[in-house]
């Protein structure tokens, strides 16, 4: 099975094209950070990403997540992140790397879990806060440059999706894995 990575900025659109692969007939895995938080906020945790535990957190959800959609059909999968998303996160939050991640971005690289092609989707030029992004506009962009800097250094092909409207954005995806 071909696996593909959808990342980029918070706010650029990801989950509107996962949610478009998946009605295109394409099987999906869910992106792990947004789900930890929503989980924490609902346990009374106001900011859950302040946590000692965040980054492992998330990057064990994203283990989970990956090995049980590695019993799914089909030729190809698109996941909302990955493990790569989690080390460019604890860059971004001054984070240090701990050995769980290590040892997750080890075996990714090492069993060749993705194609070494990613889809990095170009920030919209705005951002919309929610419970789990309260982030402004500058800081994604500074996120969205750690990010491409993240995936290039783990040895990753960026394929940039540029701005446009949703089916523009899937239309280039697809053509791209043809």
């Amino acid at each position: 099975m071909r696996r593909f990575i959808i990342t980029g900025a918070p706010g650029s659109g990801k989950t509107a094209i996962i949610r478009q692969l998946e009605l295109d007939g394409f099987s999906v895995v869910e992106e792990a950070a947004t789900d930890v938080i929503a989980a924490a906020q609902a346990r009374g945790a106001a900011e859950p990403w302040t946590a000692p535990s965040f980054i492992d957190d998330v990057a064990n959800l994203q283990k989970q997540r990956q090995i049980r959609a590695s019993s799914e059909r089909g030729d190809t999968q698109f996941h909302d992140r990955c493990v790569v998303c989690t080390a460019a996160l604890a860059v971004y939050l001054n984070y240090p790397v701990s050995g769980f991640l290590m040892k997750e971005l080890e075996r990714i690289k090492n069993e060749r879990i993705y194609e070494r092609r990613v889809f990095f989707i170009r920030n919209l030029g705005f951002i919309t806060p929610t419970e789990a992004r309260r982030v402004s506009f500058e800081e994604t962009l500074r996120f969205e440059t750690i990010h491409e800097e993240t995936y290039r250094r783990f040895g990753f092909e960026l394929f940039q999706v540029e701005r446009g409207d949703l089916l523009e954005r899937v239309s280039a995806i697809k053509a791209a894995i043809r």
